[in-house]
């Protein structure tokens, strides 16, 4: 299955992730992650997108795309894939459903964890609270004030993908107050696995 998951910071999805990577056995595709290997790699798109970076600029949708591209062709992502953080724009996703159908490919589903947006911040309090007790250094995006910019980007940039995807029929909503292994059951309901 070719899977995208949608939500705002804080909502759960690598939490799922992992769980439907555990069921599925297909790969969690993290566009940072892939960044990161193309440029270590040397591939030919991790070097335009190595310049880019060091000049400090934000690496464009088309490099992204194409870095997609390389690592679903990857042997370990050839049945499926779950993408947790890409597109996080409507452009991106229409780049990537159009690599995707170059390729004779296209999505199975997209999943979108509906979340009250307000109750996130106490989620995310919460859970620096957690990691401090535990004695775990706390993430650095778990800062209230940080969060509610994550937030905002997320309101202005990403949440109009759920739009493009009911458009499009791929979108799933699921509800992702509830408790995880709700939603995990609630995921596996709307994939039918």
């Amino acid at each position: 299955m070719r899977i995208i998951l949608l939500g705002p910071p804080g909502a759960g999805k690598g939490t799922q992730a992992v769980r439907l990577v555990e069921r599925l056995g297909i790969p969690q595709l993290s566009t940072g992650d892939m960044l990161r290997s193309a440029v270590s790699a040397g591939t030919p798109i991790g070097l335009q997108a190595k310049a880019l970076m060091d000049r400090g600029d934000l690496v464009p949708d088309e490099v992204v795309v194409g870095i997609i591209a390389d690592r679903i062709r990857e042997p370990d992502a050839v049945g499926g894939f779950i993408l947790d953080g890409f597109p996080r724009t409507v452009a991106q996703a229409e780049a990537f459903d159009a690599m995707l159908a170059k390729n004779g490919s296209k999505l199975d589903a997209v999943v979108e964890l509906k979340v009250d947006q307000e109750a996130l911040v106490d989620r995310i309090v919460k859970r620096a609270k957690e990691a401090e007790a535990r004695g775990e250094p706390v993430r650095k995006d778990d800062n209230p004030e940080v969060f509610k910019t994550r937030l905002d980007a997320y309101r202005t940039q990403t949440a109009p993908l759920s739009e493009y995807y009911v458009a499009h029929g791929m979108l799933r909503p699921v509800d992702g107050m509830r408790s995880v292994d709700e939603v995990t059951e609630a995921i596996r309901n709307v994939l039918g696995r």
